[in-house]
């Protein structure tokens, strides 16, 4: 009976040890993480990030629908997890990363659109026809939504919100910043900036992923392999 105590207690340690490296990734090492880990996990992780957006920005400029709604961008990050799985990096952090991942790939398009209006945008203004939104005695809630129709008399098929405010009345008329080849919808031209800008919201989802992986493919570092036939001393 005291044998039997004694070989679960002995377990106890083993199992949690087994755990954590599951969860976390072993970490086998003392002192500073290996550089060559490093440079490995930030080299993935930008690489990974270049792909999620390179891909929706081509999209988005040669109009390929799939790449610039971010379909390409969660393949980038799915095959990312594939090989972060393949580094036996711990769970949690695969995990972590590919959250970060899926929601950069989430949030490109938006990003990429904005990149190709600045890059080859054009400008011109509209004529307002209606005005959706929260009531004017709400100030500052919610979104207006304008319809417009362009020089030519012919509406536009998306309603614009940037420069479209509770002031605006049907008649009115606003700026929007359109495509020259038709493939990024228009939207309004207020706050328009340099195609870098565009792509700066997305500086911190860019950042925490090339982090996660960094922080995910050091903590996966094992000294030797891991021996399945090893059982703890009685």
């Amino acid at each position: 009976m005291r044998r039997g105590r004694h070989c679960a207690t002995a377990a106890e340690p083993h199992l949690m040890v087994r755990l954590r490296s599951m969860v976390w990734g072993p970490a086998e090492f003392v002192g500073p993480p290996p550089l060559r880990l490093t440079a490995k996990g930030f080299l993935a992780g930008c690489l990974a990030a270049a792909a999620i957006v390179g891909t929706t920005v081509a999209g988005a400029w040669y109009g390929i629908t799939g790449l610039a709604a971010g379909e390409g961008g969660l393949v980038c990050a799915a095959l990312l997890v594939l090989y972060l799985c393949g580094m036996r990096a711990g769970r949690a952090l695969i995990g972590v990363v590919a959250v970060l991942a899926v929601c950069l790939a989430l949030h490109a398009p938006q990003a990429a659109a904005g990149f190709v209006l600045a890059e080859r945008g054009r400008v011109e203004s509209v004529v307002v026809t209606s005005v959706d939104g929260r009531s004017a005695d709400v100030p500052g809630a919610g979104r207006y939504l304008c319809s417009v129709i362009g020089r030519d008399g012919v509406p536009m098929k998306v309603r614009i919100w940037r420069g479209c405010e509770r002031t605006t009345r049907p008649g009115d008329t606003i700026a929007v910043v359109y495509d020259v080849k038709g493939r990024v919808p228009p939207r309004g031209a207020e706050g328009g900036g340099s195609a870098l800008d565009a792509l700066s919201g997305l500086g911190g989802w860019l950042a925490g992923l090339v982090s996660a992986c960094v922080i995910a493919v050091v903590r996966s570092y094992r000294l030797s392999t891991p021996d399945r036939g090893h059982r703890p001393p009685p």
